[in-house]
């Protein structure tokens, strides 16, 4: 049971947070810079996926990124010339390499040669009454690497439950395409997946506030535990418990609470 004074509190960071200044210096400032719904797909993916370490280096590596997709990465995902694609060859980010970026560009040619946005890699394994998002990540799991000749080492880039992973970088880019609230931060580009299905990333710094506050009892950082901290939020905000990302992040690396 949450006390009334700890949601109080968690009510006011996340309004105060939840704000247009979050934008700049957060990896969703790079999706942000554009306007066509594939194009922000496909940027929010690649700012989610490289979103360990320093927030700089992830925002600037993913600018590096769409200057080599010519800042159109739909287009060029779907219309890339062999030239093109020899110019991400020296393209890396941490453990992220050539051969892992060359596997996700010719996923996102098949996919959106099929469909007009990535929600429905998600959304097809999904289920209105699913209580949570896990079937949707493990759906897209399997999916993204259906194709032929799956590099082994490009497998670790993509997190699912099944695989008991936090799943906190994919629960991070569903919270930019799914939430929709009037304060610009989020996207809510997606319609068939419900904010209430949403779980919270597990980030460092939201694990060590929420134990802070007994909001999580498990040891591990897992996905059971991120669950269980999306379910202790809802039983105060059952409809858009990802809200609090705002409030939990934020007190940890703003206030070092």
């Amino acid at each position: 049971m949450v006390s009334e004074e700890l949601i109080e509190l968690l009510r006011k960071k996340a309004d105060e947070y939840n704000q247009p200044f979050f934008i700049k210096h957060d990896p969703i400032s790079v999706p942000h810079r554009f306007t066509k719904k594939q194009d922000i797909e496909i940027a929010a993916f690649f700012a989610s996926i490289f979103a360990w370490g320093n927030r700089t280096t992830i925002i600037n590596k993913t600018n590096e990124l769409m200057n080599l997709m010519h800042q159109s990465p739909h287009d060029f995902c779907l219309n890339h010339s062999a030239h093109d694609l020899k110019n991400l060859l020296y393209f890396k980010h941490r453990t992220f390499n050539s051969t892992d970026l060359l596997y996700f560009v010719d996923f996102f040619k098949q996919h959106y040669q099929r469909s007009n946005s990535l929600e429905t890699a998600f959304s097809n394994f999904l289920e209105l009454t699913d209580d949570n998002t896990g079937k949707a990540l493990d759906g897209f799991y399997q999916y993204f690497f259906s194709l032929e000749h799956v590099p082994k080492r490009t497998l670790k880039h993509i997190a699912a439950p099944v695989k008991n992973s936090a799943c906190k970088r994919i629960n991070m880019f569903l919270r930019w395409m799914v939430r929709k609230d009037n304060n610009g931060v989020d996207f809510g580009l997606w319609k068939k997946i419900k904010p209430s299905q949403l779980v919270l990333p597990l980030d460092l710094h939201v694990v060590r506030v929420a134990r802070h506050f007994n909001m999580i009892h498990r040891k591990a950082t897992d996905w059971q535990t991120a669950v269980e901290l999306t379910n202790t939020i809802k039983e105060f905000e059952p409809l858009d418990p990802c809200k609090y990302d705002f409030a939990l992040f934020a007190l940890g690396v703003f206030e070092r609470f």
